[in-house]
């Protein structure tokens, strides 16, 4: 027994009037796998099958997020105090060197208090879809500093979390199961307007991915400066995909055009050129 209470008490090296012993790191080891082990235990009790039905997978990961940097951090200041670190000696004496380290990380405090907010409002999930500058994206991870989320060239992109919280953002997952699309053709003057409405409608109607065939609607919107300017508006629930849907959809209108003998024109100007002797006379191009 003295033999253990000796190995125990043990001091492996010092430093000032801080001394690490045996018992320390063992304390500071057992610290850390106990959080370890308690954070795996609360993912595992909150993503089972029977819990992800009740809720959002994205709010469960939220959740679990806040929950394990709160475990971290417990963990974290019992290991300072067993090693003997006194926090408010240690805060009064590298005051300057914190207001420092601030200034120098601003932008590292504002993505982290970003990814606070995220967290904790739920505004943004995981797996929700985002278009951000032009870009869609889906979430694939929200963290305290920065998030992760895969384009539509499947590209992993990393994203300050004060890119999400102070620009403007579109969360397409926030509207109802489909969302409203459109597509903008014109046609040549002289074109039986009718018929073209009605292969539009048709266009869209062959498409599987088109939600509610009932709400499709065709519009003649403009007189063009070269065309006759029409647009298609369609339901749809694959946002995520739904460049693929648009391109697939002009392929039936180019050919439906093509079979019906409707053009799709080549922009017009008209030229105005002046002559000395012949005053002005007009050319189309």
């Amino acid at each position: 027994m003295e033999k253990i209470k000796h190995f125990i008490e043990f001091e492996i090296f010092s430093v000032g009037e801080y001394s690490f012993t045996v018992s320390k790191v063992l304390s500071v080891l057992l610290t850390i796998i106990v959080a370890a082990l308690v954070l795996w235990l609360i993912r595992k009790a909150m993503f089972r099958k029977k819990v992800q039905s009740r809720f959002e997978k994205g709010n469960l990961y939220s959740l679990y997020q806040i929950i394990k940097y709160v475990i971290w951090i417990i963990a974290l200041l019992f290991i300072l105090e067993t090693i003997g670190l006194k926090l408010n000696v240690l805060l009064a004496g590298s005051a300057a060197l914190l207001v420092g380290i601030g200034l120098g990380l601003q932008e590292t405090f504002n993505n982290f208090i970003s990814g606070v907010i995220l967290l904790f409002e739920g505004s943004v999930k995981v797996g929700d879809i985002l278009e951000i500058d032009g870009e869609v994206v889906r979430m694939q991870r929200i963290g305290l500093r920065t998030s992760s989320a895969k384009n539509r060239d499947d590209i992993i992109i990393i994203l300050p979390n004060s890119l999400i919280t102070t620009n403007k953002v579109i969360n397409w997952s926030h509207q109802s199961a489909k969302t409203r699309f459109r597509i903008k053709v014109g046609v040549a003057y002289g074109s039986d307007v009718d018929l073209v409405m009605k292969i539009l409608k048709e266009s869209a109607l062959e498409h599987p991915e088109i939600s509610d065939k009932s709400a499709i609607i065709t519009r003649f919107i403009d007189f063009g400066n070269s065309s006759l300017d029409f647009e298609l508006l369609f339901f749809s629930s694959n946002i995520f995909r739904i460049e693929n849907v648009k391109s697939e959809i002009r392929r039936v209108i180019n050919r439906k055009f093509a079979e019906n003998k409707i053009t799709i024109p080549f922009p017009q100007v008209d030229l105005h050129f002046k002559s000395d002797n012949t005053g002005y006379f007009n050319k189309r191009t």
